[in-house]
């Protein structure tokens, strides 16, 4: 039930996800904490802990203390285990079908076939149906957050245009920072402050040691909804900053590292990676449709390309519209109801091997089926245009960047409540 990051070498980069170990040593196999109703074993404490550990040896980075990596590891299991008892009780639960396209997807990302994959665990001494169960959890969790944030998260235009008048004010200077946060309670103590001012002191002295990389220390020991990306919170607008942001980050040189920055949540380390000032821009937008077939589940490479020929044909001859075949047979939730519409998009904006196909066309051509990391794709370009964008261009971006804010406040309003109102009982010697 721990990340796949350093656990697998032939998929650590590129999965992310969770590889149980199987055989844990009876010896480990004792209580470290209780969270609600689940428990936390002393070996998947460890597990966790080498997983943590393989991280930085990845990267060539000095390794923090086992037992400070034992308390943020611990913490992440707990956490883990409460979310996973929310979505019980809420019925969310991610079926067979879903599972196996996902494992589907992730042979395929590391040029696997299903059977290879299944070999390259067991020469890690992997069980496999530990790794599925694993990944189904990882998939509920994400799942789980998405909801969250979809009930809580709405932009009105009103907020856009608020947000527009202050970026003219400010000179429409963007930041694209990430940080690492220290969380403390509503009402902490100050012995508890204090104690956490220590931490969030230590992981800066770690972010600032040569060779450091900021993103691993985040995703190993941030609190924040965004540690699972390295903390990055993308280009913000001042206005759009955390408030206890908005006084440090103008003042930093990009690559450079705030002092600990204390805020109602807790406490921050700040990196400014990048800044810009925008002017008025001509693109070139290119409106296109797509349908996608996952395989897995029974549908193999072959049989994908081969439903995506016969479309084509259909297409083209005038029996069938691909508006018309995108809704009955795309796999992609987010564009099959508007007949695979993906609308009016500029380079850079879809996945690289679709880009690469959509630039190739002219409009009113049709793709031959190509491959990506998704599934097998059919695209056909619809129109092109030039134009001055930067005005909505801006505000589209604006909106996202505040969906994004307010994503991500919620997020960690929603762990920081489940935390709190959740029975955990701690029984790690020195935690």
């Amino acid at each position: 039930m721990t990340p796949l990051a350093g656990r697998l070498a032939v998929l650590t980069l590129l999965l992310g996800l969770c590889l149980p170990a199987a055989g844990a040593r009876e010896a480990l196999d004792r209580i470290v904490a209780v969270a609600g109703q689940e428990i936390v074993l002393a070996s998947e404490l460890e597990r966790e802990v080498d997983e943590l550990q393989a991280r930085f040896y990845q990267r060539g980075q000095g390794v923090p203390p086992r037992e400070q990596l034992r308390r943020q590891a611990l913490e992440r299991l707990v956490m883990q285990r409460l979310q996973l008892s929310h979505a019980e009780r809420v019925g969310l639960r991610v079926d067979d079908a879903t599972l196996d396209a996902a494992i589907e997807r992730i042979a395929a990302r590391n040029n696997l076939t299903r059977s290879q994959l299944r070999d390259a665990l067991a020469r890690q001494g992997r069980d496999f149906a530990s790794f599925r169960e694993g990944l189904r959890e990882e998939i509920t969790i994400r799942r789980l957050q998405q909801s969250v944030v979809q009930q809580e998260v709405e932009v009105t235009p009103e907020e856009v245009d608020a947000a527009l008048e202050t970026a003219a004010e400010q000179g429409a200077t963007e930041y694209r920072v990430a940080h690492i946060r220290v969380g403390t309670p509503e009402g902490a103590s100050p012995e508890a402050l204090e104690q956490a001012r220590r931490r969030a002191e230590r992981l800066r002295r770690q972010a600032l040691a040569e060779g450091a990389d900021f993103a691993t220390l985040a995703r190993t020991f941030s609190d924040a909804a965004s540690a699972s990306d390295g903390g990055k919170l993308g280009w913000r607008l001042p206005s759009q900053l955390p408030q206890a942001f908005g006084d440090v980050v103008p003042g930093l040189e990009a690559g450079e590292v705030s002092p600990v920055v204390q805020a109602a949540d807790g406490f921050h380390i700040i990196k400014l990676l990048d800044s810009r000032r925008e002017g008025a821009q001509i693109v070139e937008e290119t409106r296109a449709r797509h349908i996608l077939l996952e395989t897995g589940s029974g549908v193999t490479d072959r049989d994908a390309e081969q439903r995506l020929r016969g479309f084509r044909e259909r297409i083209r001859s005038g029996e069938a519209s691909f508006a018309e075949l995108a809704r009955a047979h795309s796999d992609d939730e987010g564009t099959a109801s508007g007949g695979g519409d993906l609308g009016w998009v500029r380079g850079g904006e879809l996945a690289a091997a679709l880009q690469e196909r959509v630039e190739a066309l002219e409009p009113g051509e049709i793709s031959e089926p190509f491959r990506s990391r998704q599934g097998w794709h059919l695209v056909r370009v619809e129109q092109r245009r030039e134009l001055d964008k930067a005005e909505e261009q801006r505000r589209a971006r604006i909106s996202r960047q505040i969906r994004q804010r307010k994503s991500q406040e919620a997020l960690e309003q929603w762990l920081r409540k489940l935390r709190e109102e959740a029975y955990v009982d701690y029984r790690l010697e020195g935690s």
